[in-house]
C-alpha cells in the first residue's frame, strides 16, 4: 500500500486529529521517508531505540507505536534522541504514533479490547481527560475476584497486583490501562467491584480498600499491548499488509 494513503487511512480511521492528548504524544506520523510502498509494518509499544532497531532488522517499512518519540519534549536532537533519529533516518523507517486515539478506539483500541478479552460487556465509558473517556467500564458473568485475578494474569502473561478492596464476587468492572490508578476512586462513585489498570500509586491501595473497590494492577506496557497488535490485524484484513510485534516488556 502506498505510505502517504496509509498515512491518510489511520489518521481518519484513528481520528488522530480529533481526540485530545497530552501535548507531546504529537499523534500520527512522526518522522518521515521517501519510501513509497508499506508491504510489511513492525508494531511496538514504544519508540525505543530496541524496538528502533529490530524492526529495522525485520525490513519493516513502516514502525507503529503507542508511544512516541517526543515524551521528554522541546529537546536537543543530541544523545538517545539523535541516536533514535539517525537509526530511522539511515534505514529510511517511517515511524507512525498514536497515543490515546488508540487508547480509546472502539474496535482496537486498548481498553475495548482489554475488556472483550475479559468477557466484559461494555456499558459505558470513564476516566474523563479533557472532557473525552478514555476508560470503559461494563458487566461479566459472576466472577471470585481471585480468578478474575489469574485471568488477568493469564491473558497478560505476567503478575497481577491485588488490592481486594471489593467484594469477593465481581461483576462491575472498569478498565483504563497504562497508568490510571488514580482513577480508582471514580470506580468506587461508579458503583463498580474491579477496576484494572496498569499502574499506580502507594496510596492507590487505600483509595481502593476505603472505597470498597477491588484494584488490580497487570503493568503499564503489559495492559497497552492490545491495541497495537489489533489495529496491525484491522491493517491486515483491511490491505493485506504484513505485520509483525515488537514485544519488548518493561516489567514496570
Amino acid at each position: 500500500m502506498e505510505l502517504r494513503a496509509l498515512v491518510t487511512y489511520l489518521d481518519r480511521y484513528l481520528r488522530a486529529t480529533d481526540v485530545p492528548d497530552y501535548p507531546n504524544a504529537l499523534n500520527g506520523l512522526q518522522v518521515d521517508s521517501r519510501r513509497t510502498e508499506v508491504r510489511r509494518i513492525a508494531v511496538a509499544v514504544d519508540a525505543a531505540q530496541a524496538t528502533i532497531d529490530r524492526a529495522i532488522a525485520g525490513g519493516a517499512d513502516l514502525l507503529i507505536v503507542h508511544h512516541g518519540l517526543f515524551w521528554d519534549g522541546n529537546r536537543t536532537v543530541t544523545g538517545r534522541r539523535y541516536a533514535r533519529l539517525k537509526a530511522l533516518f539511515d534505514a529510511d523507517l517511517p515511524l507512525y504514533s498514536s497515543h490515546l486515539p488508540l487508547d480509546v478506539h472502539p474496535e482496537v483500541g486498548n481498553n475495548a479490547v482489554l475488556a472483550r478479552e475479559l468477557g466484559i460487556d461494555i456499558q459505558g465509558g470513564m476516566g474523563d481527560f479533557k472532557g473525552m473517556q478514555v476508560g470503559v467500564w461494563g458487566i461479566m458473568d459472576a466472577i471470585h475476584r481471585d480468578a478474575l485475578s489469574a485471568r488477568l494474569g493469564s491473558l497478560l502473561e505476567g503478575p497481577v497486583t491485588m488490592a481486594p478492596g471489593g467484594p469477593e464476587i465481581v461483576r462491575r468492572v472498569g478498565v483504563i490501562t497504562g497508568g490510571a490508578g488514580g482513577s480508582v476512586g471514580e470506580a468506587a462513585a461508579l458503583g463498580l467491584d474491579a477496576f484494572i489498570t496498569g499502574e499506580g500509586a502507594h496510596h492507590n491501595f487505600f483509595d481502593a480498600e476505603e472505597g470498597g473497590v477491588t484494584l488490580l494492577l497487570g503493568g503499564h506496557y503489559a495492559t497497552e499491548t492490545w491495541g497495537v497488535r489489533a489495529l496491525a490485524r484491522h491493517l491486515e484484513a483491511e490491505f493485506g499488509i504484513e505485520w509483525s510485534f515488537i514485544h519488548y516488556p518493561t516489567g514496570l
